[in-house]
């Protein structure tokens, strides 16, 4: 049909009669005609209708409007459309309208095409009315819509790790495409990571809901009112609900005032009454026989109600959510697995050292693997520790913990921060290479380790801070004034980079009351963290706890989801009045100068006698030590703190060992002496000779 309808004449001699072909067309067309056919009048009044149109003919459609006689949704837009086909601006092909016939219930969906029908003037002249075609594409439509429903089912449910948005975005695809309202209820134990229990699930399990949502057309059912999000409930016994969940099967329930299974309901009363819901499918959220929870579709007011294949692609939805849902716990209860073992690894209280005041902020995140630590070392000097394994999980938590248990090791031996970080790098090659040797089928087995580490030594006597790097950021500093402290730390390869690199350290004077930062990498993410995190630890009167949080106030959104760890450091030096220092010749009577030096010094203190006189042998055969075996220049230095230091320094670089000696012997004993009187003893070495010092531990009430 195009705009106009018009006949060819009839061939001479044909024996067809004038007018007879146009009769036998018109009858062909409205008795065969596969889709329903109308003629209109130029008011829009229904002239003849084939019997398609409602499986009717008869006259009770003549006469009225077209719009009323399907009784549109939109009825001045459609009466508008035919208007403009009418004035003769084209055809109408394929328009989709909703309305509703009078002998079929629900809603229904029309293609309408529509052509204006010519008179004899032609188009210049006024049109005798329309020729209209209506097709009813409802079951066409309804199984569209469910293919949509369905397929945004599939993209959206699965792309989180978190239990809440899947169930959110699970809602948000079925709402309002599929469902007017819709809820999702998951056992609360299962939030918390449990295992899903093994249906039929008991009457008294709670659940916690999840996700809710309605379309703009639902009334009543204001937000939060009905099963609010977080909110738990018990389902209550012979409803849709509870056989759902015991039996593991959907359910489709019409809804009425006197459906009796909502009497000892108020809630699903309640619903019934404020939103208009007439029709429910309930589903079962099961994984492999287990329940995870329940989902619950409403459809409400003029809504078609739901029927089998409705039920059919909630089932497949659901599935899809349960599977979503069970891969979230998983991972959530995995990360808090991680997340438990990574707290546990790290230093649970802020720990005293003597010169160095720190602070640290851990975000949890995704990242189960940093680390911080700050570690006392001899001489008043103190580790500060900031590294990280990349991933996800417990596997990069424990190998975390293996890699801090080898920092803490390696810095009691007072190693230089470089060769601190060659030997770890030895520790995590070997980490690499027990895991390559695992099967293939294992799947760490091709899984890429990578880590970094950057290790600082402060020293309060010489205010100097030496530093090195294993694929990490160097740490930034602000002296006392303000302004950042420039160091050039050299960037040493990966802990289990195949660069065989060495590690190269940096040392820096600072003034007292600098601050020292150590960040994991995700703190310096982007182009202006630097200078966020300098201007924010340049801010006076604030506390290293207080200006930890202001660096992490100022973060960006995404920096907080990855995780990080952040140690801060302000230094000091130690108290003239805790600190008393000698130089001694070297002679055989320097043991018995130093043994009267150190018992008026620690009386001084207020010392208790036994500590006197422990102090008193362990220097005499630390200085012994030195006069014999060592060379100039020899200096004592006794330190004060929460435990008593004692050094000996000599300019020789051989170091002592710990013998036991025979019954015979006449010496060998004085380091076997001094181990047994100090908690901690040992060596270090530097540019100028060595160190041989002790820690004792000092009783509650030793000093005085």
């Amino acid at each position: 049909m195009g705009g106009a309808v018009s006949y060819a004449e009839t061939p001479a001699g044909s024996g067809t009669p004038p007018g007879g072909l146009d009769d036998a067309l018109l009858k062909t067309l409205f008795t065969q005609s596969a889709v329903g056919l109308l003629v209109l009048d130029p008011q829009l009044r229904l002239v003849r209708a084939n019997s398609l149109v409602e499986g009717v003919g008869t006259e009770e459609y003549i006469g009225l409007r077209f719009t009323e006689a399907f009784r549109l949704d939109d009825p001045d837009g459609s009466e508008q459309l035919l208007k403009a086909v009418l004035a003769g601006e084209g055809p109408v092909r394929e328009h989709l309208v909703r309305g509703r016939l009078r002998r079929i219930p629900g809603d229904r969906i029309f293609l309408v095409s529509a052509y204006r029908l010519d008179g004899p003037g032609g188009p210049d002249a006024p049109a005798l009315g329309l020729l209209s075609a209506v097709v009813d594409v409802t079951e066409r439509e309804r199984a569209r819509a469910r293919e949509t429903a369905l397929a945004a089912v599939r993209d959206a449910v699965g792309g989180s790790l978190d239990v809440a948005t899947t169930c959110r975005a699970f809602i948000d695809a079925l709402v309002p495409g599929f469902a007017d309202l819709a809820v999702i209820e998951v056992v609360d134990e299962v939030l918390r990571g449990a295992d899903p229990p093994v249906g039929p699930l008991p009457p008294d399990t709670p659940l916690r809901c999840a996700a809710r949502g309605r379309c703009d057309t639902v009334r009543g059912d204001e937000p939060g009112r009905i099963r609010p999000v977080g909110g738990t409930r018990r389902l209550p016994p012979r409803t849709p609900y509870a056989l759902a969940v015991a039996d593991l099967r959907p359910r489709l329930v019409p809804l009425t005032a006197d459906t009796p299974w909502l009497d000892p309901d108020p809630e699903g009363v309640h619903r019934l009454a404020e939103t208009g819901a007439h029709s429910l499918i309930v589903v079962p959220l099961t994984l492999r026989g287990a329940v995870l929870g329940l989902v619950s579709l409403y459809r409400c007011g003029a809504a078609e109600p739901f029927d089998e294949e409705d039920v059919s692609l909630a089932g497949t939805a659901a599935t899809r959510a349960a599977l979503a849902i069970d891969n979230a716990r998983r991972y959530e209860r995995e990360h808090v697995i991680a997340s438990t073992v990574q707290r546990r690894l790290l230093p649970q209280a802020e720990r005293h050292q003597a010169a160095v005041e720190t602070a640290h902020v851990l975000l949890p995140g995704r990242d189960s693997g940093c680390w911080f630590d700050s570690i006392g070392l001899s001489g008043a000097r103190t580790a500060l520790v900031v590294g990280g394994v990349a991933g996800e999980g417990l596997q990069s938590a424990i190998a975390m913990g293996q890699l801090r248990t080898v920092v803490q090791a390696l810095a009691g031996l007072d190693l230089e921060p470089e060769e601190v970080l060659a030997r770890l790098k030895e520790t995590a090659d070997r980490l690499a290479h027990e895991r390559a040797a695992l099967p293939p089928s294992d799947s760490l087995h091709g899984e890429e380790l990578r880590a970094g580490c950057v290790y600082g030594v402060y020293d309060p006597f010489t205010r100097t801070c030496t530093v090195a790097r294993a694929g990490h950021p160097a740490p930034l500093i602000v002296g006392p004034d303000g302004r950042a402290v420039p160091l050039d730390l050299p960037e040493g390869p990966g802990l289990f980079a195949t660069d065989g690199a060495l590690f190269a350290p940096a040392t820096v004077t600072l003034e007292e009351g600098s601050l020292l930062a150590f960040c994991t990498a995700e703190l310096l993410a982007d182009e202006h963290a630097e200078d966020r995190i300098t201007r924010t630890l340049a801010r006076p009167g604030r506390s290293l706890q207080q200006l930890g949080d202001d660096i992490v106030y100022a973060l960006p959104d995404d920096t907080r989801s990855a995780g990080a760890a952040l140690l801060l450091a302000r230094t000091g030096t130690v108290s003239d009045h805790r600190v008393a220092t000698w130089d001694l010749a070297q002679e055989r009577t320097t043991p018995a100068t130093a043994r009267l030096l150190v018992r008026d010094r620690l009386q001084g203190w207020g010392l208790d006698e036994d500590t006197v006189d422990a102090t008193e042998l362990i220097v005499s055969e630390l200085v012994t030590n030195a006069v014999r075996y060592g060379t100039p220049p020899l200096r004592l230095r006794l330190l004060l703190d929460t435990s008593l230091t004692c050094e000996v320094h000599d300019g020789s670089t051989a170091s002592p060992h710990l013998r036991h000696a025979r019954t015979v012997d006449e010496g060998g004993r004085g380091l076997f002496i001094v181990s047994r009187l100090a908690a901690h003893w040992g060596a270090r070495h530097g540019p100028d000779g060595k160190v041989l010092w002790t820690e004792q531990d000092l009783p509650e009430g030793g000093t005085h």
